[in-house]
């Protein structure tokens, strides 16, 4: 079981392997590797009864997450629109925490969906412009999906394994 580090590290290398090389990756990287423990701190903050041990990790993380988010969002504004998405996502995360049912099939796989389209945000910040409008579906190449799927399939069969060997193996 390699834990939710894996989800995050696998769909970024998949997408700096079939994208041209910039610096922005490392970037974006950081930043989405830092919003892991900033949801947690958020996914705390509206699940527990003295919420106030969460407030200074929230603060910290989401700073961390949004100082190379910045840049990214300069260098690559239509990134502003995939942020726009994921926050949507993000807000079902929020609600199974809320209901204090992260563990929900639905939420790990809202999670894992998150994860692989990051394979093709990757592959985007690498081509992508100085522009408001994201790289057209279009243009995104057959191993950018192909890698998509793969790391969506993997997510998936991980879930389910630890599901059904460990947490709720009854």
């Amino acid at each position: 079981q390699h834990g939710a580090w894996a989800f995050l590290a696998l769909p970024v290398l998949l997408g700096a392997l079939v994208t041209p090389w910039t610096p922005l990756i490392l970037l974006l990287a950081l930043a989405w590797i830092a919003v892991y423990p900033m949801s947690y701190a958020a996914f705390g903050l509206v699940r527990a009864k003295r919420s106030r041990r969460f407030r200074r990790p929230l603060l910290v993380w989401s700073l961390v997450a949004a100082a190379p988010a910045l840049v990214l969002v300069v260098a690559r504004p239509w990134l502003v629109w995939v942020g726009a998405v994921y926050a949507l996502f993000f807000l079902v995360n929020l609600r199974y925490a809320r209901r204090n049912d992260e563990r929900a099939l639905t939420n790990d796989m809202v999670f894992v969906f998150e994860c692989a389209a990051m394979v093709l945000v990757t592959w985007a910040v690498g081509v992508g412009g100085r522009t408001f409008v994201p790289p057209l579906p279009a243009a995104i190449p057959v191993e950018a999906w192909v890698l998509t799927a793969i790391a969506a399939l993997a997510m998936t069969g991980s879930t389910l394994h630890v599901k059904s060997l460990t947490r709720e193996r009854r």
